[in-house]
């Protein structure tokens, strides 16, 4: 019996199942309810080991580990590699049979399905992403208060050391002083989840040989160590430290037809978060191995790019630290 294609247009609530043969011939097209038992129904009318493919997308994570299980060969869709063109009609029973066809022609951008104990780490970093990103905020909005009141204080001073006693002392009338000892007491709510997720991250990485290796790189500690860890996953998956920067979104744009050749600023295609980490880790302090970088590109190009083209370089280092363990040039320099 030949093996059959399964192409699903995964959703919330409800998802459509295109199911084909070999040569591409649609067998069946079926909207199902968004659940477990509904998906294993579905997909084993395709047989024994069916090739599965899903758009990385809407929650992907039970559906992937259901095909799994049941036995399904399964293929996810990297949604920023796809091409949906220019259809003058968009649906989902389409999306799903251009997702068939990808996978059947081996024309499909594929994303690592990373396994669950990635998936739970990287939860945990993201959470403390979010939560820092809405402290921010709620600091944004302390100042913004204390403005209208004629309250002026740097934010250095605002979140430092004597920063309760000025917020105490500060004359406000009661509505303003309502909302900033509301805004306290949920920016004492969020640092106390945010201690509590950096000892959780710190256990979790305890025993992990390259996220010690990382650290040994200047401006990696372990905020930003774990960030790498979580969301770069199986680094082996990369061929090199230059696919890994790639992947990252640091490596420039680049359009080329016939004699024309254009090249832009980076793509930002790829993980946010370690991205941001690289550049963190810059700005913080600068490893022997990046500094000379980092200056001769700044007295040419400026601080911006300099800081951009030192982040790639350190994600060369964070390549071969995860990889192997260790960070042989910087052993060498030490």
């Amino acid at each position: 019996m030949e093996r059959q294609y399964v192409a699903i247009d995964l959703h919330k609530r409800r998802s459509v199942i295109v199911r084909a043969d070999e040569a591409g011939e649609v067998l069946e097209t079926r909207r199902i309810e968004s659940t477990p038992f509904a998906l294993s129904e579905a997909v084993a009318a395709a047989g024994p080991n069916p090739r599965v493919v899903l758009e990385a997308t809407c929650g992907w994570y039970w559906a992937v580990d259901q095909l799994l299980a049941d036995g399904a060969e399964v293929h996810l869709a990297n949604p920023m590699g796809l091409n949906w063109g220019h259809r003058r009609v968009k649906s989902d029973e389409r999306d799903a049979e251009d997702l068939l066809d990808m996978l059947r022609l081996n024309r499909l951008a594929e994303a690592w399905i990373a396994p669950p104990a990635v998936r739970e780490l990287r939860e945990l970093v993201r959470y403390r992403a979010k939560l820092v990103s809405v402290r921010g905020g709620l600091k944004a909005q302390v100042q913004s208060v204390l403005t209208k009141e004629g309250v002026l204080a740097g934010r250095y001073l605002l979140w430092g050391a004597k920063g309760g006693a000025l917020l105490d002392g500060a004359e406000l009338a009661p509505a303003f002083r309502r909302r900033i000892e509301s805004l306290r007491g949920l920016i004492e709510a969020i640092d106390a989840e945010v201690v509590a997720l950096n000892a959780e991250i710190a256990d979790w990485l305890a025993d992990d040989v390259g996220y010690r290796a990382i650290m040994a790189i200047k401006g990696v500690g372990p905020v930003l160590g774990g960030v790498f860890v979580a969301e770069i996953g199986d680094v082996s998956r990369f061929p090199g430290p230059d696919h890994l920067a790639s992947w990252a979104g640091l490596t420039p744009r680049h359009h080329e037809s016939d004699t024309t050749v254009r090249r832009g600023g980076i793509t930002k295609q790829g993980s946010r978060l370690v991205r941001w980490a690289a550049v963190e880790a810059i700005s913080r302090a600068r490893d022997t191995t990046v500094a000379p970088l980092y200056a001769r590109v700044a007295a040419r190009r400026g601080v911006n790019v300099a800081r951009v083209a030192a982040a790639r370089k350190l994600l060369h280092l964070v390549y071969y630290g995860l990889r192997d363990g260790e960070i042989r040039c910087l052993a060498k320099a030490g």
